[in-house]
């Protein structure tokens, strides 16, 4: 899978053989902006609810199309305003020490199976 959010719902798109038109038409948005999103030239992320709207048409996985798209899903922003003042230190912890990220992200991946 392509960790690029414009590269990966411009597959996705052409997967499922949807035109730039036709998938915005059912986004009800234009399809120039769609071109934009696909070509990694909007001028900021799109808003979750045609994150979300993408990814039902595309078959893609919501929440990670939100992350990949440099969001951060609400539900998770609510948790993450809960905990404001641990956030800056658990983000310099990880990026100080790679082992310690990797030990959460392995922790984090093994509470989904």
């Amino acid at each position: 899978m392509s960790n690029d959010f414009g590269k990966l719902i411009r597959q996705a798109r052409k997967e499922r053989k949807y035109s730039q038109r036709e998938l915005a038409k059912l986004l009800k948005m234009d399809f120039t902006y769609l071109s934009k999103l696909e070509n990694n030239r909007a001028d900021y992320a799109p808003k979750e609810g045609v994150i979300r709207g993408l990814a039902q048409h595309l078959n893609l996985d919501e929440e990670e199309l939100i992350f990949l798209a440099g969001r951060i899903p609400q539900q998770e922003e609510d948790l993450l305003k809960q905990h404001y003042k641990d956030m800056p230190v658990l983000f310099r912890r990880m990026r100080e020490n790679p082992e310690f990220a990797q030990r959460v992200f392995r922790e984090a991946s093994m509470t989904d199976q």
